[in-house]
């Protein structure tokens, strides 16, 4: 079945990282709700600055130090703000496509001393199961020509661009270490290809 966006909506939202018009999606393929928080007019424009954002309960909503998520939503979308047009897109694959229960139970597994991919692949998994054809179908919906992505992620913009995407940057979107979350770090850097520098 070939993905299609059903159901949008659109209100405003401001927040304490500025003021979006918040885009509400829904697919034929599931019953999640997928958002795009965008500023500006960004139809028909050239490198836009796009974040592509999977749902982190923990860290976006707890403020949990075991990763960086909620630090890179919350600083993609001050870039978002300063830059006065982009989009930050919020798509429900949580726990990198294997859903919160089985995050917690990998959460666990590192407790033990696997580190985040192993903790995956020992429940069964993929080291990460998202998917982007979501996103693209959202970018599309807007009619954004080209973006710039703000990703540490290769693979993230290998996924957009095998999906028809144009994106002619990336832009990084580093955080601070901490003692919680410095391991799952240098993994994502040496096991996932993360690139960590500006």
């Amino acid at each position: 079945m070939n993905l299609k966006l059903t159901t949008t909506l659109t209100t405003r939202l401001p927040t304490q990282n500025g003021e979006f018009v918040l885009h509400y999606y829904q697919t034929n393929q599931d019953e999640k709700e997928h958002l795009a928080l965008v500023k500006g007019d960004v139809t028909e424009q050239e490198n836009v600055p796009v974040r592509v954002h999977s749902e982190c309960l923990t860290g976006d909503v707890f403020g949990s130090r075991r990763c960086d998520c909620g630090e890179q939503l919350a600083r993609a979308m001050q870039y978002v703000e300063k830059s006065g047009c982009g989009v930050v897109m919020y798509l429900r694959q949580e726990g990198r496509g294997i859903g919160l229960f089985h995050k917690l139970q990998a959460y666990n597994l590192q407790d033990n001393g696997l580190d985040t991919v192993d903790a995956n692949l020992a429940l069964g998994y993929l080291a990460d199961e998202r998917e982007y054809d979501v996103a693209a179908a959202i970018l599309n919906d807007l009619n954004i020509r080209s973006v710039a992505l703000l990703t540490n992620n290769p693979a993230k913009i290998e996924a957009l661009q095998s999906l028809g995407i144009n994106v002619v940057a990336r832009l990084p979107l580093v955080v601070p270490s901490n003692d919680d979350n410095v391991d799952y770090l240098k993994t994502k850097a040496t096991k996932m290809a993360h690139v960590f520098n500006n």
